[in-house]
């Protein structure tokens, strides 16, 4: 019964959209794509030619199939396969009595003849190919009529109509996507090229350096594809941990970077960047009184930010993620951007049928932030918050750990490194060392799939809410405050009413 079940929900589902595309094809006065001729090659091939079954298994689903009747006859060879069992016209004729659905395919008369259009099962993969790619034109059509039909009810919000065409036509691409198994002497042998490039490059790192040389040396820089997560509780400096990266990024290492802002407006975050390069105090920037020589370090700090031309800031609200993976695909296009930071992931919102299970709904957000990464081949760094339990801690326990991750072990799962930003000094506690923690910070690598773990001190400049080492931090002080990069400020999609959704895309 275990089989039965989800065959008869693929051929109900797939029959289903057969339907609408015909009446879609029907529409346009054209027939939909098919090859009714390779499908009945293939299965008769499956059903003569011993393991060829195995050989299209990863190139095709019973849905693949345009006629009805040949949905049916791979989900019983698929079922054979599954169950290490043979695949042959007397098995297969079982297979589908045994789940009703032998006489719906035509009986073992059709199976029979199915057999005799086999000359050769030599070119199985391409015609395999030829089916797959003749499925996902009827996907496109039956999507696009789909949006279509949707753009009619004046009752549809533009904004899910365009998540929902997002993710059907990323979820069709990625779902086609078949990566083959490599010998191990070709693995080697790129493994073999990186130790080289290592070994003769010129600069320190393999990744893309945070600014911090302590936290470099642990991870060898930010690693292409990793999914980086920072977190910490409220009041830690989550934030202005990842815009001091993102500024030690963009100026000293001239890497572009994309920074979602979820929480904090484009101008805010605009605000504390120039505080850091600038050195100072946001009261001051307020209130608009400035000594001459601050009016300077002001001057400065700005001409720093505008000169560069490498920091992209998106400040839309209760972003979803197929907006953002639209967003960071175009950003990577048009700007060559080297790194993302999400602040934070808990303010995403993810696919509808998630809506209303909040663990799922994370789990989801996490997986897909580091699907982006790996797709881009870039690292995201995203921040997260951290249960409330923390706080009902002994004092001497108020070390994060991992699973204090809030709403999902996901988060936990899908990371390549984990941090924490921890101050001691909120908690009225000294460092780890014993030390003084006024004005410091603890960085706890708490996971990181190919490094060490351990901790790093940092320090914390309230004033100016910048993270800094003390070398960085005397050398900032001799020299009065060295000036962040030109903002490219794109807006929310909700913050002005002439705003073109449109021009997003």
């Amino acid at each position: 019964m275990t089989t039965s079940t989800p065959t008869n929900y693929a051929g109900r589902r797939a029959s289903k959209q057969a339907a609408n595309i015909d009446s879609v094809a029907a529409d346009m006065g054209k027939i939909p794509p098919q090859a009714l001729d390779l499908e009945e090659a293939v299965l008769g091939a499956a059903m003569v030619e011993k393991d060829l079954a195995l050989d299209v298994m990863d190139i095709l689903r019973p849905e693949s199939f345009y006629k009805e009747a040949h949905q049916h006859i791979f989900a019983a060879i698929q079922a054979l396969s599954d169950r290490s069992e043979p695949v042959d016209l007397l098995t297969v004729s079982e297979e589908l009595k045994r789940t009703k659905h032998l006489k719906i395919v035509g009986g073992r008369p059709y199976l029979a003849k199915l057999t005799l259009r086999v000359g050769s099962g030599a070119n199985m993969d391409f015609h395999a190919k030829i089916i797959a790619q003749k499925f996902l034109q009827r996907e496109l059509i039956r999507i696009s009529s789909g949006i279509q039909h949707e753009c009619f009810d004046d009752a549809s919000d533009v904004g899910d109509l365009l998540d929902r065409a997002q993710s059907d036509i990323l979820q069709l691409s990625e779902g086609n996507i078949k990566r083959q198994a490599l010998p191990v002497s070709e693995v080697v042998s790129a493994v073999e090229q990186e130790i080289e490039n290592a070994r003769t490059r010129k600069e320190d790192y393999s990744g893309i350096p945070s600014g911090f040389v302590e936290l470099d040396r642990m991870t060898q820089g930010w690693q292409k594809s990793n999914l980086i997560i920072v977190a910490g509780r409220t009041s830690m400096g989550k934030t202005a941990f990842v815009l001091s990266m993102a500024r030690n990024m963009i100026i000293d290492h001239a890497c572009p970077v994309a920074f979602f802002s979820l929480e904090m407006s484009a101008e805010e975050l605009a605000m504390r960047l120039i505080m850091m390069e600038a050195r100072i105090e946001g009261e001051k920037l307020k209130s608009g009184r400035l000594t001459d020589s601050e009016m300077q370090q002001l001057q400065s700090g700005i001409q720093t930010i505008k000169d560069h031309s490498l920091l992209y800031i998106d400040d839309s609200p209760a972003l979803s993620i197929a907006e953002f993976r639209a967003k960071v695909r175009r950003l990577y296009k048009q700007h060559d951007i080297r790194c993302v930071v999400v602040d934070y992931l808990q303010l995403m919102t993810g696919p509808s049928e998630t809506k209303g299970f909040r663990e799922q709904e994370i789990a989801s957000i996490s997986r897909s932030l580091k699907a982006v990464a790996k797709d881009l081949n870039l690292p995201v760094i995203a921040l997260a918050q951290m249960n409330r339990q923390i706080e009902g801690r002994s004092d001497r326990n108020k070390r994060p750990q991992l699973s204090d991750l809030r709403e999902s072990g996901a988060i936990e799962q899908d990371a390549d490194v984990v941090l924490f930003v921890h101050r001691p000094e909120v908690y009225g506690m000294p460092l780890s060392d014993g030390g003084d923690s006024a004005d410091k910070a603890e960085i706890i690598i708490a996971k990181q799939r190919n490094g060490r773990l351990g901790d790093l001190k940092l320090n914390f400049c309230k004033e100016y809410t910048k993270f800094e080492s003390e070398s960085d931090a005397q050398i900032a002080q001799a020299m009065g405050g060295i000036p962040p990069p030109d903002l490219a400020y794109i807006p929310s999609r909700m913050n002005n009413e002439g705003f073109v959704y449109g021009s997003e895309f």
